[in-house]
């Protein structure tokens, strides 16, 4: 009877040792992009920290969605793009300042990092950095196009038919860029801000007739890239990629006047849980070799410092070929769009329209 009893109570001692331990493992809930934390990545920071990684795929209406219902709880760390900060968190308050002590800045890109602080700056406190990158720009027929460097490049009378992009507020802004001025400046003011439009339309008014076509998918404008009927165009970094793996002489160009660039972020929400294991992942995943891994996932960089090095050799190439240190420090990210400005903008896009 003795022995039973020593063995029943060594048996609860494990039990409760093993639920103690259960208890207390931390776990990071990640609210975030598909391809943004691939399983390789997850196994090798659960195996170095012992913290276990729940992933939730999202995008940035779901995030903001799910974190303004619980008033930011239920996730610990989250990925909205850089321009879906600033406004959410006035309003509803939904992240926690980012402690930038806690961050290892020196894996970060310089001129991301601080185009990120920045653009998700409420007040004197930062509530993102960068994670995720792309861009559009310029795709060229380099055999047939090689002087298009710049957005207006376009508008050039002998590519009279053979040019595309689309009616999108991306085209308004490249195009405000090229023409000299700098419409992100501008947002908070709205006459300025008009008159800069006004520009762009004039110009790309002018430009309508030399237009093989408005793109309005990714499909489309390969199409239209891979049977020479476009030689330059308006598009993604990762569209001008895919088009060079089949066709070399087919380059995504960073335009002189800076591509345009979106970013998706690391943020904090406020009723986090696991506070430590959030800062531990972002630390982890921006560590070059890790950064590559992800890059290979998502098709897109990294804000990593050097992991382009890591990733395979013809992502490698195509990347040096169309950014320079000093294209990347060109970049104009988008920042947080104020009220009203997107109805002006619809209305310079319906006139460029209805143009004759």
């Amino acid at each position: 009877m003795l022995n039973k009893r020593l063995t029943l109570s060594a048996l609860l001692l494990s039990m409760g040792a093993a639920m103690s331990a259960q208890a207390s493992a931390e776990t990071l809930r990640l609210l975030t992009w598909g391809g943004y934390a691939p399983q390789e990545v997850i196994d090798l920071f659960e195996k170095e920290t012992g913290i276990e990684v729940k992933v939730t795929k999202s995008n940035n209406e779901d995030m903001i969605s799910k974190l303004r219902a619980t008033g930011g709880s239920g996730f610990d760390l989250a990925q909205p793009s850089q321009d879906r900060i600033t406004g959410v968190q006035q309003q509803f308050g939904i992240y926690q300042a980012i402690d930038l002590s806690r961050i290892e800045q020196d894996k970060f890109i310089t001129s991301m990092l601080a185009a990120t602080k920045k653009n998700t700056a409420v007040g004197d406190k930062v509530f993102g950095v960068p994670h995720v990158w792309g861009t559009s720009g310029l795709v060229v027929n380099t055999d047939m196009a090689k002087d298009v460097a710049d957005y207006t490049d376009l508008c050039q009378k002998k590519y009279a038919g053979k040019v595309s992009y689309r009616l999108k507020r991306p085209t308004l802004i490249g195009f405000a860029f090229a023409l000299g001025e700098d419409p992100f400046a501008a947002y908070s003011d709205a006459g300025k801000y008009q008159a800069i439009l006004n520009k762009v339309e004039a110009a790309l008014i002018d430009c309508k007739p030399l237009v093989k076509a408005y793109w309005s998918g990714g499909d489309e404008l390969m199409n239209l890239i891979r049977s020479n009927e476009v030689v330059a165009a308006m598009a993604w970094d990762a569209g001008g990629w895919k088009l060079n793996r089949d066709q070399q002489n087919i380059q995504f160009v960073a335009p002189k006047s800076g591509a345009l660039g979106w970013i998706d972020t690391f943020a904090i929400p406020r009723k986090s849980k696991a506070v430590d294991a959030a800062y531990k992942w972002i630390n982890f995943v921006m560590r070059p070799e890790i950064a590559a891994k992800i890059t290979e996932a998502a098709g897109n960089f990294t804000a990593s410092k050097g992991s382009d090095a890591f990733v395979n050799e013809q992502a490698k190439t195509q990347f040096n070929t169309s950014f320079s240190s000093d294209d990347i420090d060109n970049i104009k990210w988008y920042p947080a769009v104020p009220a009203g400005l997107e109805a002006m903008e619809g209305k310079v896009l319906d006139r460029v329209q209805a143009a004759q």
